[in-house]
């Protein structure tokens, strides 16, 4: 499995979204923070809206906003919901997409990169996502600080 952008970008914005808590954040302010393309957010926030990450919000402060709890909002679910499967190879999702399954000596190597895949990403929620968002944000100590 190969991340593409849509999936990248479509955590790098929720996390965007999550920040503003219960206020609608507009996809313009989004792109601009993230230096990203509006028309290809609005792409990628159809497909989190229709499988339930977001809600838009209508009118001169509309935008969207995350409807489910942030610790509740995984991150193997946001990704299958951009990319589909995350497997790295067709025959571990469908056993007719190969006549080796079974037969195959690498089958076990695509199993457990498969698992370590949905493992990492199945722990990650947007809440920890968030709070590693606000630590990117904590300025450092002074001089004479950091020294002791």
């Amino acid at each position: 499995m190969w991340v593409s952008t849509k999936a990248q970008y479509g955590m790098r914005a929720l996390v965007e979204v999550a920040l503003s808590g219960d206020r609608p954040t507009s996809l313009k302010t989004v792109a601009d923070r993230q230096g990203l393309s509006q028309q290809y957010l609005e792409q990628i926030f159809a497909v989190l809206r229709r499988a339930g990450f977001v809600e838009s919000v209508r009118g001169a402060h509309g935008g969207y906003r995350v409807v489910r709890p942030l610790d509740e909002v995984i991150a193997l679910d946001v990704v299958e919901a951009l990319e589909g499967s995350v497997s790295p190879v067709a025959c571990l999702d469908d056993e007719d997409a190969c006549e080796r399954v079974g037969q195959c000596s690498t089958e076990p190597l695509w199993r457990e990169v498969d698992e370590a895949v949905r493992r990492v990403l199945g722990t990650a929620t947007l809440a920890d996502l968030v709070r590693r968002r606000h630590l990117l944000h904590i300025e450092p100590l002074p001089a004479s600080l950091s020294a002791n």
